[in-house]
């Protein structure tokens, strides 16, 4: 074989590639006629790599008696035992290799993986250390120092055990009525009784969701929200709180009968305006009946309330359909969402900095518009045609507001 061709074939076993069966011969005999151990060890790695250890390890221990002192000779050795499942064998071949070369740094990284299999961590990174102190940069004993550092790390406490949301409602209502506060389930909504004899309502889906992406337990979360829940039960509004937490929501025909007594009046397409104080937990709609005590005028709050959904605008972010899930998306799409994901996102709509907001990716024409997820709003341009029959498909959640609507210049209007 040419020497050309030749080491072509060892560069090929170095790197961990199998031979063809016509490479191997070639490779075999090449080694037969030539002194020294080189190419028939490198018949030997080019056996192990693919998989015929046991063929390999006869060759293998005939070099070791032939050439005591070849400490390459040793790591072959320990390789093909060590395919062979066999790791007390191998470790002590490689035990003999630093008695040729003491601070042999291949030697020395095997055992540390040996070592690190064992759980015996604190040998392992002794192992380590010595082959970084001869060569900081040595990439293979770098991983295995950050493979024992992630090894030292405590292990992640167990997951929390979430209840259901039907556990959920009842723990909360269960200490509610151990502490003495009058509620009473409505649909989705807890109705909280206030100091002043009308009704605080609270929003049970908004609860759990908070405790489902916390990290506390049941028991310690309900309490802290009866205490919270307690604190609505307390005398009347803060007016300078009220001024700055104030927030308008629109609501479908009808929802006062879900909201009784809280501050409501006609908003645009059909829709209501009701008002609730921001709280990233609780829902609180404003009782009509605290405006008086306080010397407000339901003008005054529906300017405080706008004033301030105005001054934070949400992003408006490309989304598709996906099996009737709303899922963001990474370019164009001809769909887009208004995500603040606070539940004033159809309000927003209305405002003026909101809609110059969309402008900018949506442009100036009219826009289709979906309030079924509360948590969002959907609009695409009513010009394309396939987006808007996407959302014409797109159903409503049971706290959403069913069907499509239309904004342009004029405002919000149902279809």
């Amino acid at each position: 074989m040419d020497p050309t061709s030749l080491e072509q074939l060892r560069r090929k076993v170095e790197a961990g590639e199998p031979l063809t069966d016509a490479e191997l011969e070639a490779l075999r005999s090449a080694a037969q006629g030539t002194p020294g151990p080189t190419l028939r060890l490198t018949v030997a790695h080019a056996l192990v790599n693919m998989g015929a250890e046991r063929e390999a390890l006869p060759l293998l221990e005939t070099l070791r008696r032939d050439f005591p002192r070849e400490v390459q000779v040793r790591l072959g050795l320990a390789r093909a035992l060590l395919g062979l499942e066999r790791p007390g064998d191998a470790e002590a071949v490689l035990r003999e290799a630093l008695t040729l070369n003491p601070g042999d740094p291949e030697a020395l990284k095997v055992l540390a993986v040996l070592a690190l299999r064992r759980s015996e961590h604190a040998r392992a990174r002794a192992y380590v250390k010595e082959v970084l102190e001869r060569d900081p940069f040595d990439e293979e004993a770098r991983l295995l120092q950050a493979e024992l550092e992630a090894a030292d790390m405590p292990p992640p406490p167990a997951p929390r055990l979430q209840a259901l949301r039907p556990e959920f409602t009842a723990t909360l209502l269960a200490t509610l009525h151990r502490a003495g506060v009058a509620c009473r389930r409505q649909g989705n909504a807890l109705l909280v009784k206030l100091a002043s004899g009308e009704v605080g309502r609270v929003d049970v889906a908004s609860l759990y969701a908070a405790y489902r992406d916390g990290a506390q337990e049941l028991g310690p979360y309900v309490e802290g929200l009866v205490a919270q829940l307690q604190g609505l039960s307390g005398p009347g509004l803060d007016v300078r709180a009220l001024e700055s937490r104030l927030r308008p929501v629109l609501r479908p025909t009808g929802f006062e009968a879900q909201a009784q007594g809280a501050l409501h009046q006609p908003g645009p397409a059909g829709l209501e305006v009701f008002y609730v104080l921001e709280d990233a937990e609780l829902l609180r709609y404003l009782p009509a009946a605290a405006l008086g005590p306080a010397g407000l005028s339901a003008e005054t709050v529906d300017g405080w309330a706008w004033r301030n959904l105005e001054a934070s605008p949400a992003p408006v972010r490309p989304v598709v359909l996906d099996e009737g899930q709303v899922v963001l998306a990474e370019s164009f799409s001809g769909l887009w969402a208004v995500a603040g994901g606070d539940g004033y996102d159809a309000a927003r709509l209305l405002t003026r900095e909101q809609r110059g907001r969309l402008v900018l990716h949506a442009g100036e024409e009219p826009l289709r518009v979906h309030l079924g997820r509360r948590e969002l709003a959907l609009v695409c341009r009513e010009s394309d045609g396939p987006a808007s029959d996407s959302l014409a498909r797109l159903g409503a959640s049971p706290d959403g507001i069913a069907g499509l609507f239309r904004l342009d210049a004029s405002g919000l209007n149902r279809l």
